[in-house]
């Protein structure tokens, strides 16, 4: 009997009992032997109820099963499927005869171990099991009590009114029941058990660890009923993780500022900044590893669903061989002051409340054994003094259990990757989320706040609405998208988003004053972190140093400084703060750093912030306070300044408005040299400013009109900065525009985005201009597919265009569009998705992977080019021979080794086999290639080809060859081809070397 039956008719045989305690407590001899469908007649008047009980049971069943499916499947794999059969036999005889009544489990105070013991001890035990089926049952049939009794604390109490909520909850019972039986601790009977009590207080201890630490806050700061407490294993999202050697090679890319407005695809890419494995396969390797991350990077979060997943033994992948660790969690700040604990009281913080009863030597054992999964959080919150007392211990630990796996945290400040590098730790650090991770984040966010219930601040049915309205803002507002990089900063838009009903700021400002609030200061007070609550500086105080800071910074066009010369900075400022008693500038200044959450360490001795929008905010309401608009003026032609200056009109006072955007606009009257990059930025302020005066908005409005209608190509983009605003003085037909403008003011409104922008694109659709339309066309990448096929789309002549496909919510829709030419840029699989395409004339697919099954392509009877390219293997070649009309053909074949099935049809007389290599046997395909017109190879990396198997065409191409080492070669045999092209070769210093006769030779 395999795994899966065994734990269908387990489930069912709890499932069933349960129905038989609910319906009668204890059972006439007659209905021990029916099925639950009968029961359930017998007891259960009218047919809709009874049906409706039926379904509740049978969903209780198919959650048992799904606890004991696993189980089973991993568990005595060497015993015989007959051995099996026995044991699953006996269980369920045992459990059909026991007194499972209402008296009997109250008897017991409804403690699974206590029915255990009564029913085992009064039961007789079954005849003929081995001792590896003994075991085998005993635990078995502890398990089933276990979920029995479960089952039946969830029950109603059984009277007529009963079965009418038991069918009202017929959509949240079976789910409840799960949700109970899913947070149980796995059952292994592998674990180190010592003693007959180890193995009892693990199965208690596991059960504390599953659900005391299987809670997180959403984010409590903007409203206490969006801050409570969820299921961390509901809002777990899987994260990035980088070795740091790697991260330091891409520190550069890392810092640099995204676009403006990354359209669409960039959401389903997951590649880019951060793009680091999956943290679950990173730390599936090594034994040890320091994981490090900055503020807000989920370090303590990863950990408590690392000791919640393991309690569960419910790891997949590259962590399947945890399950069976016992989780031990240790956060350090509870030891601050005090010594680090022993094994025996790591326990404390998680299950002090059973600890009494741990049997002696407990942790030392699972220690030793290997079994444990010791994961130590925070090495960053204790004091600097009593991190050094960390390592040590650490140290002693390892030396004492060296097959211990362990998983440490910090934020780097606090501990550098090599920190732990004689322990033979493996330093990994968490990424900022990609587009792809925060666009998950979200989604699992909202999935996750349902379990708030009456604590919602709206009602569930419109969750998916907020849901998609935060996606939609983070994809149209790159600044949203920008800060929002660590589950911290994503889960405070998430909450602000939604107390707020689905309205953020208008501009960044109030969300940068939030996040910096949050992590300077509120969230360690909150936690009361040690080295917060010892700190005598208020969040006023520490804002005023780092304003300071990154005045300094930004005044000398640096982006960091010298630790060292930093501390000097501070020490300075604190000297003029004359309410504290701080005096020593570098102990404060790393206490920010370590804490803060806004600086850090990039490398050994340096400083900087940790994002650069930090800075530049600080940087700007230091300038606004201490009234340094003349600087500003002095500097606004400098791109790195623009936003510091943008942000700067949002902290300033009306006065202070009036000189910066006056000044900017008294420049530009001046400075024809720089006359339209002031202007653009004095029409970007208004992003942030809460009101212009008469006069200054009037002087905007003429300067914004100079800037308009666009006519280069970086004009969209730095129009688009200014914002929806800008959108009311765009033209409503480009007909009175230049060709060139009106792509250009296309593509402006495209940036800008919005349900406004849409609208006004919609007016443009009968321009009628080519290149006009290939704009529109290329702009459906920063929409929502659907409305823009109906608002823009649905009225261009797409005959004459390439339509690109950059995400997958545009394929299915091309069937409405009805285009001749498609360019698919999202990777595909399965070409089978095709079928919904129209008839078309020209295909190119670009980013094919894996195995790809050509057959599976439609029949395309119009098909005339046909470009298959990516990271991917072909098979049934010969399924190219089906388009009639194919006259092109372009395939890669770096992973398809055999070309033997190639087969063209009549009319294909260009054919490009790209990516050809030493092991491409070409003449496989010696057949197909013959009756070409044209033959195109185009070799990887110069790898070296045998030629000599080709048939005879009239032009061969040969791209990126190494044509000397060709000619230099054994048996070169001249090329047979009337024409022979060569593009991006290596060639002959002589290249008379190329003159063969009766062949053109062509160098491209």
């Amino acid at each position: 009997m395999v795994g899966e039956t065994a734990a269908l008719r387990l489930g069912s045989t709890v499932a069933k009992a349960a129905a038989q305690m609910w319906l009668g407590g204890k059972r006439r001899e007659q209905e021990r032997r029916m099925d639950m469908s009968e029961l359930i007649r017998v007891r259960v008047s009218g047919l809709r109820f009874q049906r409706g009980v039926e379904r509740q049971f049978d969903e209780m069943a198919d959650a048992v099963y799904d606890r004991l499916a696993p189980f089973l499947d991993r568990e005595f794999p060497g015993l015989e499927e007959n051995s099996r059969q026995a044991v699953i036999d006996a269980v369920c005889d045992t459990f059909a005869a026991a007194d499972l009544s209402d008296e009997a489990i109250l008897a017991a105070d409804a403690r699974p171990a206590e029915i255990v013991r009564r029913l085992t001890g009064a039961a007789r035990p079954p005849v003929g099991l081995g001792e590896a089926e003994t075991r085998l049952y005993e635990v078995l049939f502890a398990e089933c009590v276990e979920y029995y009794v479960r089952i039946v604390r969830g029950l109603p109490v059984f009277e007529e009114r009963a079965l009418s909520e038991l069918l009202a909850r017929t959509t949240s019972l079976g789910a409840e029941i799960a949700r109970v039986l899913q947070r149980l601790p796995d059952r292994s009977l592998f674990a180190p058990e010592g003693t007959d009590r180890d193995g009892e207080f693990r199965r208690r201890y596991l059960e504390l660890v599953s659900t005391t630490l299987d809670e997180v806050e959403l984010f409590r700061r903007t409203s206490d009923r969006a801050g409570a407490q969820v299921r961390l294993s509901v809002a777990y999202v899987s994260l990035r993780a980088t070795g740091d050697e790697i991260r330091a090679r891409r520190e550069g890319a890392r810092r640099a500022l995204p676009l403006l407005r990354p359209d669409m695809s960039d959401w389903e890419n997951s590649g880019g900044e951060g793009a680091g494995m999956r943290v679950e396969a990173a730390l599936g390797g090594p034994a040890r590893v320091l994981l490090r991350g900055e503020a807000g990077s989920g370090k303590t979060t990863l950990l408590r669903w690392l000791a919640v997943t393991a309690a569960r033994g419910a790891f997949t992948g590259e962590l399947a061989e945890w399950n069976g660790l016992t989780p031990v969690f240790v956060k350090l700040r509870e030891y601050s002051g005090r010594a680090l604990p022993v094994p025996e009281a790591m326990l404390d913080s998680v299950a002090g409340q059973i600890t009494g009863v741990m049997p002696k030597a407990w942790v030392e054992r699972q220690l030793a054994d290997g079994r444990a999964l010791l994961l130590i959080d925070g090495v960053d919150e204790l004091l600097d003094a009593e991190r050094r007392g960390v390592r040590e211990w650490l140290r002693k630990l390892l030396a004492a259990y060296p097959e211990v796996r362990m998983v440490v945290t910090s934020r780097p400040a606090a501990a550098g990757a090599d920190w732990l590098r004689r322990e033979k730790f493996t330093a990994l650090h968490l990424d900022r989320m990609t587009p792809p991770d925060l666009a998950a984040f979200v989604r699992q966010w909202h999935q996750a706040v349902r379990e708030l219930g009456e604590e919602l601040p709206c009602p569930a049915e419109e969750l998916p609405r907020y849901e998609q309205s935060l996606l939609n803002s983070l994809k149209d507002r790159p600044h949203l998208q920008s800060l929002a990089g660590t589950p911290l900063l994503a889960a405070m838009l998430c909450a602000m988003h939604l107390n707020r009903g689905s309205q953020l700021p208008r501009d960044r400002m109030e969300l940068y004053r939030n996040a910096l609030h949050t992590l300077v200061h509120e969230r360690d007070a909150d936690r009361n972190v040690p080295s917060a609550v010892d700190s005598g500086l208020s969040l006023g105080d520490k804002v005023v140093l780092l304003r300071d800071l990154a005045w300094r910074l930004s005044d000398n066009n640096r982006s960091e400084i010298a630790l060292d010369q930093a501390a000097v900075h501070v020490g300075r400022k604190l000297a003029g703060m004359r309410h504290l008693d701080e005096e020593d500038g570098r102990a404060v200044l790393e206490s920010l750093r370590d804490r803060s959450g806004i600086l850090r360490s990039p490398t050994l001795g340096r400083l900087d912030f940790v994002h650069r929008t930090f800075q530049e905010y600080l940087s700007a309401e230091e300038a606004a306070e201490e009234d340094r608009i003349g600087n500003l003026v002095e500097r606004a032609h400098l791109d790195l300044w623009r936003e510091t200056i943008i942000m700067a009109a949002g902290h300033a006072n009306r006065p202070q408005r009036e000189e910066l955007l006056g000044g900017i606009l008294d420049r530009a009257a001046r400075e024809p040299r720089h006359a339209r990059k002031l202007r653009l930025l004095a029409a970007a302020c208004q992003e942030t400013v809460p009101g212009l005066s008469e006069n200054l908005a009037e002087r905007v409005d003429a300067a914004l009109d100079a800037l308009l209608p666009p006519r280069r190509e970086s004009d969209p983009a730095r129009l688009a900065a200014v914002g929806a605003s800008l959108l009311r003085k765009m033209p409503r037909s480009l007909t009175e525009l230049t060709e060139k403008a009106a792509v250009q003011t296309v593509r402006t409104v495209a940036l800008i985005g919005g349900s406004e922008a849409l609208g006004l694109l919609s007016s443009y659709v009968n321009d009628g201009r080519k290149s006009v339309e290939e704009q529109l066309i290329e702009s459906w990448s920063y929409f929502d597919p659907d409305a823009y096929v109906d608002a823009v789309l649905s009225g261009v002549q797409l005959a004459r265009h390439i339509v690109a496909v950059k995400h997958s919510g545009q394929l299915p829709l091309l069937g409405q569009l009805l285009p001749n030419r498609v360019d698919i840029q999202i990777p595909l699989n399965d070409l089978s998705v095709l079928r919904t395409l129209p008839p078309l004339d020209d295909l190119l697919m670009w980013s094919l992977t894996g195995e790809v099954d050509l057959s599976l392509m439609p029949d395309m009877p119009d098909l005339r080019a046909l470009f298959l390219d990516g990271d991917v293997a072909f098979t049934h070649l010969d399924a190219l021979n089906r388009f009639p009309a194919l006259r092109t053909l372009a395939i890669s074949v770096l992973n398809t080794p055999d070309l033997s099935s190639l087969r063209l049809g009549e009319k294909t007389v260009d054919l490009s086999l790209w990516d050809v290599h030493s092991d491409t046997d070409l003449a496989q395909c010696r057949e197909a290639l013959s009756g070409l017109e044209s033959l195109t190879l185009w070799a990887f990396d110069f790898s070296p080809v045998d030629l000599t198997t080709l048939p005879a065409v009239p032009e061969l191409c040969l791209d990126r060859f190494d044509v000397a080492a060709w000619l230099e070669s054994p048996g070169f045999e001249p090329p047979t081809a009337q024409r022979l092209v060569l593009h991006g070769c290596h060639l002959p210093d002589d290249q008379r070397a190329l003159h063969f006769p009766g062949v053109e030779v062509f160098i491209g």
